[in-house]
């Protein structure tokens, strides 16, 4: 990282102040390519993992000491940033393992069809556009961003029973799409 007192910027950037951020992200996106692509699963997800490092890093500058040293700091920040990612990609992966082979140990053409196209829709998953907003915030924290059933009633301000009805709901509501539009075999045990 380039030797410049960033703590200044790191307040001001805190603030608001998009200038501040520009001085910050200069001074260390460099560093932070490099520590990524030592650390990333693959070299294709570096830009993301660029991308959610520098979002934590605004949202998270309220818990940084100028006592600490800016650079131990942020290299944490990174490291976490990675394993998140890894996370989230091995998520995915378990998923259409799952489903491959539930395929595999049927010869159905279709229903590797249907393994395909769920695989190429795992990230983006149009289907949970189809949930109500109550239900589509209790998959999306449990399933996307690895929070539990408790961190979920917490962050949304409502009884853990409530987030469990929602997440059951949801969970069935999904089911039931993938079977309508035929993503789902009957038993495969597919749970998101």
């Amino acid at each position: 990282m380039k030797e410049l007192d960033l703590n200044p910027w790191l307040i001001r950037m805190s603030q608001g102040d998009e200038q501040a951020f520009q001085v910050v992200y200069e001074s260390t996106r460099d560093h932070a390519y490099r520590l990524i692509s030592y650390l990333a699963p693959a070299k294709q997800d570096i830009g993301d993992i660029m991308s959610e490092v520098y979002f934590e890093l605004y949202r998270s500058l309220s818990k940084y000491d100028p006592e600490q040293n800016f650079s131990s700091w942020f290299n944490g920040l990174i490291v976490r940033q990675v394993r998140n990612w890894k996370r989230k990609e091995w998520r995915l992966f378990r998923i259409a393992e799952k489903l491959r082979l539930s395929t595999s140990k049927s010869s159905d053409p279709a229903a590797e069809l249907r393994l395909t196209a769920l695989n190429d829709r795992l990230d983006l998953l149009p289907i949970l556009q189809t949930l109500s907003l109550k239900f589509k915030e209790v998959i999306v924290l449990r399933y996307y961003q690895d929070c539990s059933l408790e961190e979920i009633a917490e962050l949304l301000k409502i009884p853990l029973g409530t987030v469990k009805s929602r997440h059951h709901h949801a969970l069935k509501h999904l089911r039931r799409r993938l079977d309508q539009q035929g993503l789902r075999k009957e038993g495969d045990g597919f749970v998101y």
